[in-house]
Order: C-alpha cells, then sequence, then structure tokens
C-alpha cells in the first residue's frame, strides 16, 4: 500500500469544474483495494460528504476543448 504524505496536499476550499464549491478534508483508503481516495464535502445544500478515487480528484479534464483541472484549491 502506497500512503500519501498528506503534507503534500492543500486542504482547504476547491471549486469544481462546474462551478460548485467542496472542501478537501482528508486522504482516506478503500479497505479492500488499499486506493487511495479524497474524503470532501459540498459547500452547499446539506453539506454532503463524498468519496473520489485520488487521482480522479486531481486530474484534468477537458470541458469543450479547454483543459482544466477537474478540482482548482481556492484556499484554505
Amino acid at each position: 500500500m502506497n500512503l500519501i504524505d498528506k503534507n503534500s496536499i492543500q486542504f482547504g476550499r476547491y471549486d469544481h469544474f462546474k462551478g460548485m464549491p467542496y472542501e478537501l478534508l482528508d486522504v482516506v483508503y478503500h479497505s479492500e483495494t488499499q486506493e487511495s481516495m479524497v474524503l470532501y464535502r459540498a459547500l452547499y445544500g446539506e453539506k454532503q460528504l463524498w468519496v473520489r478515487p485520488f487521482e480522479m480528484f486531481f486530474e484534468s479534464v477537458d470541458r469543450g476543448g479547454k483543459v482544466q483541472p477537474r478540482f482548482l484549491y481556492v484556499g484554505e
């Protein structure tokens, strides 16, 4: 299992490429596969908690020919 160095992660607010705000809370691990996952919370509505694979959270997406981060760090 490869643990993520949490000191290398910017915790705080991220904006999803579709415009909604989220807070990155922690990096956690899948109990069966040991895959690294990001635990994050919506900063709107009922403030639902979500998990997403680490690599997917930090990947870039192509939206209409514009490549941008899936989640963009905006601060603490």
